[in-house]
């Protein structure tokens, strides 16, 4: 998030056995040019990692989103998240990473086209790239089963190219006096609580709202009805991936490996990562089970995504008891978080409002709280509870003022709903010309046991198939 630091102790530990080896290995091994080349190899290889496994959490949106869903559109919501990542990789390499690091006071102006000039490298852009796309794939499971695909790729293209790019040019600088007027405030989200989670979840509510529900979410009363998923297991294989894969949206956010107290900041930021997941699984799974009287597995895994979001913005300042209380603190409110937008008719499949826009804000808060009085490396100001609040609501306000005028936009233009006949018979066949599963087994229609949250119910997915009429 900063400027690099050149000293490593890779680097001492190498000058070290070189005067074991003689004087002229000792004599190398001192060059400041190869130390400052070690450090930096050691970081290049240690960003590249952590970008690969950022990369692979578009896996397990993909899984998460399929598993709570139908059957009937579950190729539609891989093509989404496919399309998420191919959007990122071309639109923030041309100018998300320009607008987000260049110079400039409301956005950058400098490295169209040329990320690796205002990123030092294309392994940074990679890893920053990696970040647009999570930001945009976050809405997908939101405005499931009933978004025209043309929509959304425009809005994913906004996203990675333009909106984000915008909040993280206001908080995170690679270099002093580049933007960042968030953090020369005081601001501090470490890795993306904020910018990235609750950015994807404003931008999901504000689809969800201007989209409507899905057909048979509300009875004729208004009464939230359960919509089954269609693959529980698939829902949390994709839970443990981007367990696996925060290691290195956290851990990776260090930017740097090879510098005095990587070693250290790293380590704390890996623990508290683990532990807020684990509380965040934990208290929403007792949270269902007191409600319900079973332990929801579906809320389960999303309690543990809202530990995971809620700890991104402090993870580097937690220690292992805060963490565990912030976790804990998103696990509980996502349950109820949940259930409060059912019941305002906003129709989100998958959670995704309330794990990344709700407990990406509470995340946020917590660094006010934990972090109060300490300096957030940039400036001389301070990190306090207020900057943290006046951050959240200008980036908040910013995302759903950009995002709600996109979707009207593209309501009243090209169309962002389908038609209740495509709804029906499922966006695989209608959108991409082929079905996610075999026609015969969408036709069977697949009934889960009955819950009291939405994520799985006793009721069976609407089958009508065109290939098998």
């Amino acid at each position: 998030m900063l400027v690099k630091r050149k000293l490593t102790t890779v680097a001492l530990l190498t000058g070290a056995l070189a005067l074991a080896a003689g004087p002229a290995s000792a004599q190398e091994a001192a060059d400041p040019e190869l130390l400052a080349a070690l450090s930096d190899n050691l970081t290049v290889v240690f960003v590249g990692i952590a970008a690969a496994l950022v990369f692979l959490m578009q896996a397990g949106f993909a899984l998460v989103e399929t598993g709570l869903t139908r059957a009937k559109n579950a190729g539609n919501i891989a093509m989404k998240n496919m399309a998420d990542m191919a959007a990122g990789a071309v639109f923030y390499w041309a100018f998300g990473a320009a607008f987000a690091y260049g110079a400039g006071t409301f956005l950058g102006a400098q490295g169209f086209f040329s990320p690796e000039s205002v990123l030092g490298n294309g392994t940074q852009f990679v890893f920053q790239m990696v970040f647009a796309a999570t930001a945009a794939t976050i809405v997908s499971g939101a405005v499931a089963e009933r978004m025209k695909f043309g929509g959304y790729v425009i809005m994913s293209i906004a996203i990675t190219g333009l909106i984000y790019p915008i909040v993280t040019h206001w908080h995170w600088p690679l270099t002093e006096g580049v933007g960042a007027w968030l953090a020369e405030m005081g601001y501090h989200d470490f890795a993306g609580s904020s910018l990235v989670h609750m950015v994807g979840g404003v931008a999901a509510l504000m689809g969800a709202a201007i989209l409507g529900p899905r057909i048979g979410k509300y009875d004729k009363d208004g009464r939230p009805k359960a919509i089954p998923g269609h693959n529980m297991p698939f829902a949390i294989v994709g839970v443990f991936i981007l367990w696996f894969g925060w290691f290195g949206f956290n851990g990776g956010s260090q930017l740097s490996a090879g510098g005095i107290g990587d070693a250290d900041a790293i380590s704390t930021i890996l623990l508290s990562t683990n532990v807020a997941a684990g509380a965040g699984g934990l208290v929403a799974m007792f949270v269902t089970w007191l409600k319900s009287g079973k332990p929801d597995i579906g809320m389960t895994g999303n309690g543990v995504l809202a530990g995971l979001v809620g700890i991104t913005a402090g993870t580097n300042f937690a220690t292992g008891a805060e963490a565990a209380v912030i976790g804990a603190i998103c696990g509980a409110v996502v349950v109820f978080a949940v259930l409060f937008f059912d019941r305002i008719k906003v129709d989100d499949p998958v959670g995704a409002i309330s794990v990344h826009g709700v407990c990406g804000a509470i995340g946020t808060l917590a660094v006010g709280v934990i972090a109060s009085g300490e300096g957030n490396g940039v400036g001389e100001a301070t990190i306090s509870l207020a900057t943290q609040g006046i951050g959240i609501a200008a980036i908040a306000g910013f995302v759903a003022a950009s995002t709600g005028l996109l979707f009207f936009l593209l309501k009243v233009t090209v169309g962002i709903r389908v038609s209740a006949t495509e709804e029906m018979e499922g966006l695989d066949v209608h959108e991409h010309g082929s079905p996610g599963y075999a026609p015969d087994v969408v036709a069977m229609g697949i009934p889960t046991p009955s819950s009291a949250f939405g994520f799985a119910a006793g009721e069976v997915a609407p089958t009508a198939h065109p290939a098998r009429e």
